[in-house]
C-alpha cells in the first residue's frame, strides 16, 4: 500500500497522518498522530494506529526531535517510515501570500519563499518551515509538497481581494483579502460536485467552514469569489476565541484609553475574544447547557455568533445571484444540528427549507438535511484536508 505522510506544524505541535490517498473520505487515516507542548518541561506524542492509542511523555524541545521521536514510536510498531511505502509528503503551509496559487514541488528556493512570506503569518509559517526542514532531513528521497491554506482564494476577484486603504501602503506591505481554510473549502464544495452530479461550472455554492476557527465562502463555478477572512484568519465570522469582524477603530481605542499595547490588544481579539470572550467558554457543548440553564451571556453570545452567520449568507447570496447549495462542514458545522437549524431558520421564502429530521441525524458522511422541496439545496459534508493534501502530494510521486 503506498500512502502519503500528512504534517501539520504548528508553533507548539505537529499534526500528522498516513494516508492512502486512495481511501474514501470516511476512511480511518493508517495512523494518525499528534505531538505537542513543544518547547515546554514536558512534552506528549499521541499516537493512533490499528485501533489502539498510544502516549508517551517526553521533553521536546524543538521539531526536529518531536517529528524523529514520533518516527520512533512508529517504527516499533512497525508503521515507521522505513517499514511502509511512503510515496510523498504534504505539507500543510497556512500563508502563501499572492505568490502561491497552487501546490507546489518543495525546493529550497521555495523555502525562501514561504520564508519571505513570514512577516504575513508570524506564528504559523515559521513552525510551517521547521516541518518541512526536519521531514526533508528524515525523508530526503519522496517528493515533499507544500499546499496553501491561502491557495483556493487565489483568484478573488478585485472587488473583494483589496481593502480601500491608500494603494501603496497596501503593496508595500502585503496588505489585501487572503482568505484561510481553503483546502477545506476546495475539498467539500468538490464533494459537492460529486454529490449533485453536475458540471462544476454550473453550481453556484455557500460553504461554511465552522470550527474553533471559522469562515465562510463564496463559490461560483467551482472558484472563490468571496471568503470572510481577510489579511489574517482574525476577520470574518465570530469564531471560538476571536472577535470575527470589528470597527477598527476598538484597536486605537484601546491603546489610546486603556494604554493596551499592540501585543496585549493581539492576544484579546486572537484568543480572549469571540464566543470565549462573550460567554467564558468556547465549546458549543458547553454554551448549549448554559443556555438551558438561563445563561444571559451564553444566550448573548450564541446570538451573535448566529446574526454574523446569516449577515455573511445574506451578502453572498447576493454576489452570487442566485445559489444551489449550502454546505456546512467541521466541527461545530458537522455536529451543532440547533447552529444549522437557527442559522437557516425563516428563510423559506429565498428558498431555504431545513428538515428537522434530517438535520438531526448524526454526523456519519455526507447527508442531504433540507426538504426535498427546498429550492437551495443543504448539506453537511465532513472536511478532510488531510486527504485532500495527501492527494496533492501523491501527483508529484
Amino acid at each position: 500500500m503506498s500512502l502519503a505522510l500528512v504534517l501539520n506544524s504548528g508553533s507548539s505541535s505537529i499534526k500528522f497522518q498516513l494516508v492512502d490517498p486512495e481511501n474514501h473520505a470516511t476512511d480511518e487515516p493508517f495512523v494518525s498522530g499528534l505531538v505537542e507542548q513543544i518547547g515546554e518541561d514536558l512534552g506528549r506524542i499521541v499516537l493512533k494506529f490499528d485501533g489502539e492509542k498510544h502516549v508517551f511523555d517526553s521533553p521536546i524541545p524543538d521539531h526536529s526531535v518531536g517529528l524523529r521521536l514520533a518516527f520512533e514510536l512508529m517504527e516499533e510498531r512497525g508503521c515507521g517510515p522505513t517499514q511502509v511505502d511512503i510515496i510523498a509528503v504534504g505539507h500543510r503551509v497556512v500563508h502563501g501570500g499572492i505568490l502561491f496559487s497552487s501546490p507546489e514541488l518543495i525546493t529550497d528556493e521555495i523555502v525562501d519563499m514561504i520564508r519571505d512570506l513570514i512577516p504575513l503569518a508570524p506564528l504559523h509559517n515559521p513552525a510551517n518551515i521547521d516541518g518541512i526542514e526536519v521531514a526533508r532531513k528524515i525523508l530526503p528521497n519522496v517528493p515533499h509538497v507544500a499546499v496553501f491554506d491561502t491557495g483556493f482564494f487565489h483568484s478573488l476577484p478585485p472587488a473583494a481581494a483589496l481593502y480601500a486603504i491608500n494603494n501603496k501602503v497596501a503593496a508595500e506591505h502585503g496588505i489585501r483579502r487572503y482568505g484561510f481554510h481553503g483546502t477545506s473549502h476546495e475539498y467539500v464544495s468538490r464533494r459537492l460536485v460529486e454529490l449533485l452530479d453536475r458540471p462544476a461550472e454550473e453550481i453556484n455554492q455557500i460553504t461554511f467552514h465552522l470550527g474553533n476557527g471559522a469562515s465562510m465562502s463564496a463559490i461560483r463555478g467551482g472558484k472563490a469569489v468571496d471568503t470572510s477572512m481577510g489579511m489574517t484568519p482574525l476577520a470574518g465570522l465570530v469564531m471560538g476565541t476571536r472577535s470575527g469582524d470589528i470597527d477598527p477603530g476598538i484597536v486605537f481605542h484601546l491603546a489610546r484609553t486603556a494604554n493596551m499595547s499592540i501585543d496585549e490588544i493581539d492576544n484579546l481579539l486572537n484568543k480572549q475574544s469571540g464566543v470565549k470572550g462573550l460567554a467564558g467558554v468556547n465549546d458549543f457543548r458547553a454554551l448549549r447547557e448554559m443556555i438551558h440553564e438561563g445563561d444571559q451571556d451564553a444566550w448573548s453570545a450564541y446570538n451573535v455568533y448566529i446574526h454574523q452567520l446569516r449577515r455573511y449568507l445574506g451578502s453572498y447570496m447576493f454576489a452570487l445571484g442566485n445559489v444551489d447549495a449550502l454546505v456546512f462542514t467541521a466541527g461545530v458545522g458537522e455536529n451543532a444540528t440547533f447552529v444549522r437549524a437557527d442559522a437557516l431558520a425563516g428563510l423559506e421564502m429565498y428558498g431555504i427549507k431545513v428538515d428537522p429530521e434530517r438535520n438531526e441525524l448524526p454526523n456519519d458522511g455526507p447527508r442531504l438535511i433540507s426538504t426535498d422541496d427546498s429550492a437551495v439545496k443543504v448539506f453537511v459534508i465532513p472536511t478532510n484536508e488531510e486527504l485532500a493534501i495527501a492527494r496533492y502530494a501523491v501527483a508529484f510521486a
